[in-house]
């Protein structure tokens, strides 16, 4: 058994920040603080004498900030990044980068503290450790948006759930649907705020409607409706019309929004007109409410192990029997847009 500590290096250009992030991670006992740098120059020098794990990565810094650096970084170098912001759109930019994953800085208007910042950046420190991020190496494809679906079951729901890496992995899968793609209803697993951030992201770069999501929303083609960062979603049906409905509960495998809250209500509602996609994430969230989907006559479709992040979710999913057929996240898009083409 290997009980290596997995090596942490912190990137923060405020002494006080930087000295308390390190002390409450070595609090840990999986984890070791190998290394801090006060910025993006520092910071290369201590990845090439530590080779830490992960390292953690404030955005705001002198010289350069911690975007660009990524961006710079990346390509040469693959590392596992968690990024330490404020609540900011800058964390997507982050995430396109390659970071793994973020955690927000501590704010009184959304009830956060260092407490909790800690316990969540100890967590996804440990996730990010796994993640896998040799892609950064090649350069990403520039496919194009797929030609009109003209789908001719007008009934069909696309139904996605994603966590750690998702972001990403969502935007590669969306921004190729054509604008008349069935309704498209989403759970990313992701804070309060950031989800309507990055709504408005994906629907500044995609050729369909997104939005975050409230309920009494339709669920029409050309839409995308995401699951808000501290409710639940589940998709309703009322004669022809779907829609869905919002809504605060207890969290579902450790989540709300829930995937598998998600996906258990589009194999009621939907049926075998539905098709489930499960990406790249930690945990089990989303593989039984798939299985339930495929049950109902859905089509399902997982991300593979080589173009997952984590290969948590889908890797569940596939193992007990939910994913009909796995696919690298590039190829998705086509898959959907193949069985939207073929449903009758």
């Amino acid at each position: 058994m290997n009980n290596r500590k997995i090596k942490v290096l912190v990137v923060d250009d405020s002494l006080v920040f930087r000295e308390t992030l390190a002390k409450g991670i070595s609090k840990d006992r999986g984890l070791e603080v190998v290394a801090t740098a006060s910025d993006p120059f520092m910071a290369r020098d201590k990845i090439i004498e530590f080779e830490p794990d992960v390292m953690t990565l404030d955005v705001e810094m002198p010289k350069m900030d911690g975007i660009e650096f990524l961006r710079r970084l990346m390509p040469q170098y693959p590392l596992p990044v968690v990024v330490v912001s404020a609540v900011s759109s800058n964390v997507f930019d982050a995430l396109n980068a390659g970071a793994v994953d973020f955690v927000t800085k501590p704010d009184v208007r959304y009830g956060t503290n260092m407490d909790s910042l800690i316990n969540e950046l100890v967590i996804k420190i440990k996730i990010a450790s796994t993640a896998k991020l040799g892609h950064w190496k090649n350069n990403k494809p520039n496919d194009k948006t797929l030609d009109s679906a003209n789908a001719r079951n007008k009934d069909i729901i696309i139904a996605i759930g994603a966590s750690t890496g998702g972001t990403e992995a969502i935007y590669e899968v969306i921004r190729k649907f054509p604008e008349d793609m069935p309704g498209v209803v989403i759970v990313q697993h992701m804070p309060p705020v950031f989800t309507r951030m990055y709504a408005e992201r994906l629907n500044n770069t995609c050729s369909l409607t997104v939005k975050e999501a409230k309920t009494g929303d339709l669920v029409v083609p050309g839409t995308v409706l995401i699951a808000p960062g501290d409710s639940h979603m589940r998709l309703k049906r009322g004669g022809s019309i779907y829609s869905v409905e919002c809504f605060k509960g207890d969290k579902v495998n450790g989540h709300c929004p829930s995937v598998d809250v998600l996906f258990d209500s589009v194999s009621k509602v939907a049926g075998k007109n539905a098709i489930g996609i499960i990406l790249t994430g930690m945990g089990y969230d989303g593989a039984k409410g798939l299985l339930e989907m495929k049950s109902k006559g859905a089509k399902t479709v997982g991300q593979d192990e080589a173009s997952s992040v984590v290969y948590g979710m889908p890797k569940v999913a596939y193992d007990i029997g939910a994913v009909e057929k796995q696919a690298p996240v590039s190829d998705i898009a086509r898959v959907v847009y193949s069985y939207v083409k073929s449903v009758t």
